[in-house]
């Protein structure tokens, strides 16, 4: 917008006179327009002509104009206060509405009377140049703005994300909780768990996703609702309606919880794989009755967790947890509870967009995925010279770190770090350090650092000293336990370069995290722990449900739960109790080899790490899990036992997990207003039913698929997951880490002192760098950039950058309306297109290998990349002696 124009739109404002007869509000038509403008009803260009008329608006809509017709400026000014303190150094907080309200705050009249206060206040050319299609960032009505910023902080929520997705009012008597909602919703749980839980053992794996499920949950919806008798059903004291009416969007979101909060896979089917298998350890005792309680122990401790992070992690604004936004967008989309009001001249309705979107996603996904799979795997470098090692270990996306300018034309792997969901300034964060992550592994590699040449650069395994795949029998005895004699005769495996940084960045990672957030955020760290603290000693006594929102009782989503009766903390405490004595039960009457102390030790770990985690993956969307640092504690702990370390991983891991999976599906019922006692049932049964099918699933793969977990399994349920679990099992368990750290690699034990060192210098570049560069620095998930490496590599996430920056930065800050209805509804509908259009392409032709064999298919394995050639810099055989590594008679 021009000077001319601008004051043009100051001299409309200031010479237009109230009209009230024609309005409910004592506005005139420009403020109301403003205030539209703001809220995303309109565009700039409708603002500009002041051609609409205002009339049927959204409830929301008329709740904030209400509001602020009666707010006083006084009122304003103190929340306007409040807000530059609060979220002075929050990265979610747009920098562009924090300079706005520090204008606002700066430009108060001498005489704050309103009447005086109602003018224009003319902003630098500067600032106007810079705010493009932002009309409502310039100062035109200080007022009226002033009082419409402090009432969407105030009465709605500070972040557009939040306010994009959410309401700020709730209707409490729309149907929730009803009995087809929990019908339709275990019913694809049900579904869901059978395709999951067979698919996740293949490579690539196949999955039925929450958004691919919420398109599902419509159509059953409204054929419930259009065919089912509206009967009233009793059983002794309990009665329901079958039929209430219209299928509803609490409904929807209610059913669309019950599936995410079961949508994976429980994490001890890898325990079952690798206990059961004579492939792996081949233990006869793993009965159905051990499988039940492990899996319901390492499913539901977790589930205690959460109720003391309410207070941590949902309550609090600042918790976005910016994963979980697209459910929620998806979900209104499909409703189609949206205005198609014209934002930059697009007014396709948010449903209209991602039905067009997802079939567009839906047939352009054959391409890629089928037809010309090299536009997935675009490693158009290595088609130079496909046998080069060296060229392919920089730039190979199967065999090498995947260093590509543009990398895949497939939205799958564009996606790998969620480009369109998490926050741009995170992606950043990531990628920088992936980039000096893959230098460092390079500097490792072609120094021959710790005999790495020898090995393929980028890869999981674990390799012997001939070079070839670590053969774990070879060093256990006939009751699969650890041999010393045979050891020293095979010798220890070795990591690859890009495992042995990722295992370093990970012993890093650990204690910077916890202490740099503890250093920075002390303020809401304490606050957190005095919460959890409350929370504890609240769940022993009574308690009306809106004290228990605590300080964050005026928080406006937070009042508008209060109306609904919270669940009881001592259901959670029972549920905490009956998992722990299942998990007691499975150590002490099987032969697990782990004592009843490993429960507690990994209860108390999990218990330490849930603060810091969760609030680190509740704002800026980056979480990592603790399975790395359980494996290294069991090890030293419980010496070479691999099943004890398999048993305890998976409450070390998964506690942690699954506590942030409910805190999440609470955090969604929390923005869509659905009743918590609704969650809970609908959280606890879905887990019931998942742990039943997973379980049967299990047992009839084991039983009845041949060469299961084998590399060369005809449908590709190779199980790379399980192998993983294995791996690790033996390098930490069987071996054990003071084999590792002594002899081996000890530089690793080092890492965990340098994330210690590491922490002063970026906690001052936090509080003295460059403020536009420290603001957005964030280097917990900077150094969790180090762990996109062995398998995956810079090629499953350069692509992403790019549509990051278009979309989460460009975007969100130039054409901000667009960017609130479309960018979740983009997001949702490519992921299931590509959901739907996967599940077809292996049902229909790639189960039965009707593979098409043209140029277009093969060029991306030629070589190296196609595992034709051997993928090694330095030959071992060539190496003193015949083999590589420490000398026979000197393994550690």
């Amino acid at each position: 917008m021009g000077d001319h124009e601008y004051i043009e739109l100051q001299q409309l404002h200031e010479t237009e006179t109230r009209n009230t007869s024609e309005s409910k509000w004592s506005l005139t038509k420009s403020q109301l327009l403003l205030i539209l403008l703001r809220l995303g009803v309109i565009s700039d260009e409708v603002y500009q002509s002041g051609n609409y008329a205002i009339h049927s608006l959204p409830k929301g809509v008329e709740y904030i104009i209400g509001v602020i017709d009666h707010m006083h400026v006084s009122e304003a000014v103190e929340i306007l206060r409040n807000a530059l303190v609060e979220h002075k150094n929050d990265v979610n907080f747009l920098q562009e509405d924090y300079h706005l309200l520090e204008r606002l705050v700066h430009s108060i009249p001498s005489d704050d009377r309103e009447d005086k206060a109602n003018v224009a206040i003319e902003d630098d050319a500067s600032t106007r140049k810079f705010h493009k299609n932002k009309t409502y960032l310039h100062i035109i009505d200080w007022s009226l703005q002033s009082r419409l910023e402090a009432s969407l902080i105030h009465y709605h929520s500070p972040y557009p994300e939040i306010r994009a997705i959410s309401d700020p009012v709730d209707d409490k008597e729309i149907f929730v909780d009803t009995f087809r909602c929990y019908f339709i919703g275990f019913f694809w749980t049900f579904i869901g768990s059978i395709i999951n839980s067979f698919f996740v053992h293949r490579m690539p794996n196949i999955s039925l996703s929450s958004h691919t499920i919420q398109i599902l949950l419509l159509p059953c919806g409204k054929l419930w609702e259009k065919f089912v008798p509206n009967k009233r059903i009793s059983f002794g004291t309990v009665s329901f309606d079958l039929n209430p009416g219209v299928w509803t969007y609490k409904e929807m979101m209610l059913s669309s919880i019950i599936y995410s909060c079961s949508a994976g896979v429980p994490y001890s089917i890898y325990n079952i794989f690798v206990m059961k298998l004579d492939r792996f350890y081949g233990l006869k005792w793993v009965t159905l009755t051990f499988q039940v309680l492990l899996t319901i122990s390492t499913q539901f401790l977790g589930f205690g967790f959460a109720m003391i992070m309410k207070k941590v992690c949902v309550y609090p604004s600042r918790a976005l947890w910016p994963t979980i936004l697209p459910t929620i967008a998806l979900n209104r989309a499909l409703m189609n509870e949206d205005a198609n009001n014209s934002v930059y001249g697009w007014k396709i309705s948010r449903y209209m967009f991602f039905i067009v979107v997802g079939s567009f996603s839906f047939i352009y996904n054959w391409i890629p995925s089928y037809l010309f799979k090299a536009l997935s795997n675009f490693n158009w470098p290595t088609w130079l010279d496909s046998s080069s090692i060296h060229l392919v270990n920089i730039t190979g996306t199967s065999a090498g770190l995947g260093l590509n300018i543009w990398p895949t034309f497939d939205w799958n792997i564009l996606d790998a770090g969620g480009c369109l969901t998490i926050p741009f300034y995170t992606y950043v964060n990531r990628y920088i350090g992936s980039l000096i992550g893959f230098v460092v592994i390079l500097i490792v590699y072609y120094t021959n650092n710790y005999f790495t040449a020898y090995f393929p650069i980028n890869s999981n395994k674990l390799y012997n000293n001939k070079a070839q795949i670590y053969d774990v029998h070879s060093i256990l005895n006939e009751k699969n336990q650890f041999s010393d004699e045979k050891y020293q005769e095979v010798g220890p495996p070795y990591f690859s370069a890009a495992n042995l940084v990722l295992y370093g960045a990970n012993f890093c990672l650990y204690p910077f995290a916890i202490l740099y957030q503890l250093v920075t955020e002390w303020d809401s760290m304490k606050a957190s722990f005095v919460s959890v603290w409350v929370s504890i000693s609240d769940a022993f006594r009574s308690k009306h449900s809106e004290s228990s929102y605590g300080r964050y009782a005026d928080d406006p989503h937070c009042k508008m739960m209060s109306q609904y009766e919270d669940v009881p903390d001592w259901w959670f405490i029972a549920i905490l109790v009956v998992s722990t004595s299942f998990a007691i039960a499975a150590v002490v009457f099987y032969p697990t080899e782990t004592p009843v102390w490993g429960i507690f030790f990994t209860i108390l770990i999990n218990f330490i790490f849930l603060i810091p985690l969760t609030s680190i993956a509740s704002t800026t969307g980056f979480s990592f899990g603790l399975n790395v640092l359980v494996e290294l504690i069991v090890g030293y702990a419980i010496p070479n036992s691999g099943i004890a370390l398999i048993t305890l991983k998976a409450f070390g891991y998964n506690i942690d997990s699954q506590a942030s999976n409910y805190i999440t599906d609470q955090k969604l019922a929390h923005y869509a207003k659905i009743p918590p006692k609704a969650i809970f049932k609908g959280q606890l049964i879905s887990t019931l039913i998942n742990i039943v099918v997973s379980l049967t699933v299990a047992n009839w793969q084991l039983g009845n698929i041949s060469d299961i977990c084998d590399r060369h399994q005809k449908d590709k349920l190779s199980c790379p997951g399980a192998n993983t679990y294995f791996y690790s099992s033996v390098q930490y368990g069987e071996i054990g880490p003071q084999k590792v750290f002594s002899g081996l690699y000890p530089v690793l034990k080092w890492c965990f002192l340098l994330g210690v060192l590491l922490v002063f210098p970026c906690v001052w570049f936090k509080n003295n760098g460059p403020i536009r560069l420290a603001r957005y620095f964030q280097p917990s998930v900077l150094i969790g950039g180090f762990l996109d490496f062995a398998p995956y590599n810079l090629s499953y996430f350069t692509g992403g950058l790019y549509i990051s920056y278009i979309f989460m930065y460009r975007i969100k800050r130039d054409y901000l309306l667009w960017w609130e209805k479309y960018n979740y509804i983009l997001t949702s509908a490519l992921s299931a297109g590509v959901a739907f259009s996967s599940l077809l392409i292996f049902f229909t032709v790639q189960y039965n290998s009707h593979e098409i064999s043209w140029w277009g298919n093969t060029i991306s394995e030629q070589g190296i990349e196609g595992g034709k050639l051997p993928a090694v810099w330095k030959d071992a055989s060539a190496a003193p002696g015949g083999y590589v590594g420490l000398r026979k008679g000197h393994f550690p």
